[in-house]
């Protein structure tokens, strides 16, 4: 396995659905965010919205966009919430 990826459960209230995505752990989370939306947008036609972040599932805590995914408390099976 990629030691600089990690696998996180994406969880999309908007559509009831989870996604299991690999991220890189030295990129920005607001880098990861865009690329997610990008993503979704493509596949399932979601709509992207400015105001949307990234929240722990488990705390409820927002994602600082500006941190790298390596500086969170993000890891491999990490449940995380797009709203």
């Amino acid at each position: 396995m990629d030691k600089n990826k990690i696998l996180i459960e994406l969880y999309l209230p908007e559509y009831e659905r989870e996604f299991d995505i690999f991220i890189p752990i030295n990129k920005r989370i607001g880098t990861i965010k865009t690329i997610i939306e990008k993503i979704l947008e493509e596949s399932i036609g979601y709509e992207i919205k400015d105001d949307t972040n990234l929240y722990s599932k488990d705390t409820g805590l927002e994602y600082n966009a500006q941190l790298l995914v390596k500086d969170t408390d993000l890891k491999n099976a990490s449940k995380v919430i797009l709203v």
